[in-house]
C-alpha cells in the first residue's frame, strides 16, 4: 500500500499525464485536419471487417514469419490495458477494483495480465536480439529501435518485481490466478518483510512512472503507429490503389502536391501509421538496386515535414481550431527539397509505381499516389523533370503517342492483312485497343499479329480504331503530366462513345489498367479485359486449340499492372499450361510478390543512371531458373527482358515471347 502523501503525488502525476496525453492526441487530430477532405466513410460495415481482420487480426503483419512476435506484443498490450485502467483508478481510489465483475471473470483478467506480461517481456527481448544479431537489411538501427523495447521490458520487469515481492509478504486474494508471479515470489524467500516492502514500492513507482512517460512519449516517437495503425486499417482502400484523384483544370487551381498540408487527411494518417518495419524497402525494386528511393524513408520524411509545418501553422491560429490549412500556408521546411526533412526529387523519379510497397504494408499505406501527386507538381507547376521526358511529353501531346510517330502510321502493322476497322464495320463485340507499343514497336508488333490470328481463328467479332486510337495516357499520368493525360483520355472516350463500344480487349497491362480504372473517373463504363483473359476463355470454350505445344522450359513473369494492381494471375498461367507439354516454372518472386521489370511509372522512357538496372536484376532472376523461354504478358516487360538478355549476351540462348505468340 502507498501512503496518503504518495497517493496525492500519484494523483497529481496521473491526472497531469492524462491531460498531457489528451493534449498530444488533440495536436495529432488537429494536424490531421490540416489535410484536404477525402471521403473514407463509405461501406462502414466492410471497413469494420478490415479493422477486425487486419487491425486486430494482424493478418498482414503475420504474412512474414517474425510477424507472429509482433502479434503477441500487440495482444499483450490490448490485454494489459484492462489492468492498467484498474491500476490507474486504484492508485487514486484505493478501494476500486474490477472484483465487482465476479471472482471467476476477475480471476481470468488477473491470470491473463500475469501471463501476457511475461509474453510481452519475452517478445521484446526476442525483438531486440533479432535486431542486434539477426537484423534484416531493411530494419533500422537507431536509438528508438532499442529505447522503446527496453522501456517495455523495464515496465514488465517492474510489474513482476512489484507483484512478486508483495506476494511474498502477503499472498493476495487472487493468488491462485497468478501463475507467473507466484513462481517468481519464490526468488524472494528468506528476505525480511520490510526490505520486500521497499522493493515492492520502488518497483510500483517505476512501473507507474514508465507507464505515464510512455503514454506521452508515444505521440512523438516512431511508435505513434500504436495510435494510428488501427484507424488506418479501417480507412484503407477496398483494393490496391490503382489510380490517383482526377485533377480539374480551371483558373486558380493548383496541380499536384507541393506542401505537406496539401495531402488529404488520409495521407497524413498514413504518415502517422507507418511502423517503419521496412517491408516496403525490402520489396522496392528501386531500393533493391541501389537507387535513392527508399519508400520507408519517403513516408518518414513526409511525416517529419508534416509535423514541422503543421505545428507552425497551428501556432498562427487559435489553439482549438480544427480546419484545413489554407493553400497559401507558409512552409517552414519545403516538402520537396532533398534534405532529411524533405523528399528528394531524385527519389520521386526513381519510382516504377509497381505497387509492391503497398502490397506488403501491414497498415495499408498508399505510397504510389503520393509520389505521383508530387510529380504532378514538379511537371505542371515547376517544369522540373528529367530531360529525356521533354521529347516524350511533346510527342504525346502533339502526335498522341510516346514514339513521336505520325498518327497515320498507327495502322502500318495491318498492311497485307484483313483487319476490321470500327469506322467500316460500325459494330463489333470487342474493340481491340492495340496500344502504342503494339502499333509502333517492331518487336511488339509480332505479339499484336499473333493475337489477331487468335481472334480470327476463334471467330471473335472484333475491330480496331486504327488512326483514331490515341495513347491511353498511362505513362503520362504516372509521370505527373495530368494535362496531357486529360487530353488523351477525353479524345479516346469520345471515340469509344462514337462507336458505342461496350467491350475492350488490350494486350498491354498498362492500357488495361488505365482504361479499366483511370478512365472510370471520366465516366467510361465498359468491360475491359486483358488478352490473356480472352485467350484463356477461348481455350476453355474449345474455340482455339494449340497445335504445337512447347516442350522447352518456360518461366512466366507477372506484370505489376496486370497482377498486383488487377489480380490477374491465373489466366496467363492457364494459357501457358495449355501450350506447354510440361508445367512451366516460376521465379522465386512471383504473383503478388513479383519483381518489377523496371518500365512502369513512365520509367520506360527514362534512363537509369544510378545503381544496378532494375530490368537486369529481373533478367538475372529469370535466368536463374534455367528456362530457355521467358513468357510475358506485357509489351513493356518484353522490351525490358530483351534489353536484359542483350546486356547478358544471352539473346540466342533465351527467348522472350508474349503468351499470344506462345
Amino acid at each position: 500500500m502507498i501512503t496518503g502523501i504518495e497517493r496525492i503525488v500519484f494523483t497529481v502525476v496521473a491526472i497531469s499525464a492524462i491531460l498531457l496525453f489528451l493534449k498530444n492526441v488533440f495536436r495529432l487530430f488537429a494536424i490531421l485536419c490540416l489535410g484536404r477532405w477525402e471521403n473514407r466513410f463509405d461501406y462502414l460495415w466492410k471497413r469494420t471487417g478490415f479493422l477486425l481482420k487486419y487491425g486486430f487480426g494482424q493478418v498482414r503483419v503475420m504474412a512474414r514469419k517474425f510477424g507472429i512476435n509482433h502479434f503477441f506484443i500487440f495482444w499483450s498490450f490490448l490485454t494489459l490495458m484492462i489492468v492498467y485502467i484498474e491500476f490507474l483508478i486504484h492508485g487514486i481510489f484505493p478501494k476500486f477494483s474490477f472484483e465487482f465483475l465476479g471472482h471467476i471473470p476477475y480471476g481470468i483478467i488477473t491470470a491473463m495480465a500475469d501471463i501476457m506480461s511475461l509474453v510481452a517481456l519475452t517478445c521484446v527481448c526476442i525483438a531486440m536480439i533479432r535486431r542486434t544479431f539477426f537484423r534484416a537489411p531493411y530494419l533500422s538501427v537507431n536509438f528508438e529501435a532499442y529505447f522503446i523495447p527496453s522501456l517495455i521490458a523495464v515496465l514488465m520487469i517492474a510489474y513482476f518485481v512489484s507483484g512478486s515481492t508483495a506476494y511474498s509478504v502477503h499472498p493476495p486474494v487472487m493468488a491462485a490466478w497468478l501463475p507467473v508471479t507466484s513462481k517468481l515470489s519464490l526468488f524472494w524467500q528468506g528476505m525480511d518483510a520490510h526490505t520486500l516492502h521497499i522493493i515492492s514500492k520502488v518497483a510500483w513507482w517505476v512501473h507507474a512512472l514508465i507507464l505515464f512517460f510512455f503514454l506521452n512519449y508515444l505521440p512523438y516517437s516512431k511508435h505513434l503507429h500504436i495510435l494510428a495503425s488501427l484507424p488506418n486499417c479501417f480507412f484503407r482502400n477496398d483494393t490496391l490503389t490503382a489510380t490517383v484523384p482526377r485533377l480539374v483544370f480551371r483558373k486558380g487551381e493548383r496541380f499536384g502536391i507541393a506542401k505537406a498540408v496539401q495531402f488529404t487527411w488520409k495521407d497524413i494518417l498514413d504518415f502517422m501509421a507507418c511502423t517503419e518495419c521496412g517491408r516496403c524497402q525490402d520489396v522496392c525494386p528501386a531500393a533493391n538496386t541501389g537507387k535513392v528511393l527508399n519508400p520507408k524513408e519517403l513516408i518518414h520524411q513526409c511525416k517529419v515535414n508534416t509535423f514541422i509545418n503543421g505545428d507552425a501553422i497551428r501556432a498562427s491560429r487559435p489553439a482549438d481550431m480544427l480546419a484545413p490549412a489554407p493553400d497559401d500556408a507558409t512552409e517552414v521546411v519545403p516538402l520537396i527539397n532533398g534534405t532529411d526533412k524533405s523528399v528528394s526529387r531524385e527519389a520521386l523519379w526513381d519510382c516504377t509505381t509497381c505497387g509492391a510497397c503497398m502490397q506488403v504494408c501491414p497498415v495499408f499505406i498508399e505510397h504510389v499516389p503520393k509520389i505521383i501527386q508530387m510529380r504532378q507538381h514538379l511537371v505542371m507547376e515547376k517544369a522540373e523533370f528529367p530531360h529525356e521526358l521533354i521529347t516524350f511529353f511533346e510527342a504525346s501531346e502533339q502526335r498522341f503517342n510516346p514514339w513521336g510517330m505520325a498518327p497515320s502510321d498507327r495502322t502500318k502493322w495491318t498492311m497485307g492483312m484483313k483487319v476490321p476497322l470500327m469506322a467500316e464495320v460500325k459494330e463489333a463485340e470487342y474493340l481491340f485497343f492495340v496500344g502504342c507499343a503494339g502499333a509502333f514497336d517492331s518487336r511488339v508488333r509480332r505479339s499484336t499479329l499473333a493475337f489477331v490470328n487468335i481472334l480470327n481463328h476463334a471467330g471473335v467479332s472484333w475491330a480496331i480504331l486504327g488512326n483514331e486510337e490515341k495513347c491511353c495516357g498511362d505513362s503520362q499520368r504516372r509521370l505527373g503530366n495530368e494535362y496531357v493525360f486529360n487530353q488523351l483520355v477525353t479524345d479516346n472516350i469520345n471515340t469509344f462513345r462514337k462507336y458505342g463500344v461496350k467491350k475492350i480487349v488490350t494486350q498491354c497491362p498498362h492500357c488495361y489498367n488505365t482504361l479499366k480504372n483511370d478512365y472510370r473517373q471520366y465516366g467510361l463504363s465498359v468491360e475491359v479485359i486483358h488478352h490473356s483473359q480472352l485467350i484463356s476463355t477461348l481455350l476453355k470454350e474449345g474455340r482455339i486449340v494449340p497445335d504445337k505445344p512447347l516442350s522447352e522450359k518456360v518461366v512466366f513473369h507477372d506484370s505489376c499492372y496486370l497482377g498486383r494492381y488487377n489480380k490477374v494471375y491465373e489466366e496467363p498461367r492457364q494459357v501457358l499450361t495449355s501450350c506447354t507439354t510440361r508445367h512451366f516454372t516460376e521465379m522465386k518472386k512471383n504473383r503478388e510478390n513479383s519483381f518489377c521489370c523496371g518500365a512502369g511509372g513512365g520509367r520506360m522512357w527514362m534512363e537509369e543512371v544510378s545503381g544496378k538496372r532494375i530490368y537486369l536484376e529481373r533478367t538475372h532472376q529469370a535466368m536463374a531458373t534455367g528456362a530457355s523461354l521467358i513468357a510475358v504478358s506485357c509489351p513493356y516487360c518484353m522490351t525490358m527482358f530483351e534489353d536484359g538478355l542483350k546486356d547478358e549476351k544471352a539473346t540466342g540462348k533465351i527467348q522472350v515471347k508474349d503468351i499470344a505468340e506462345i
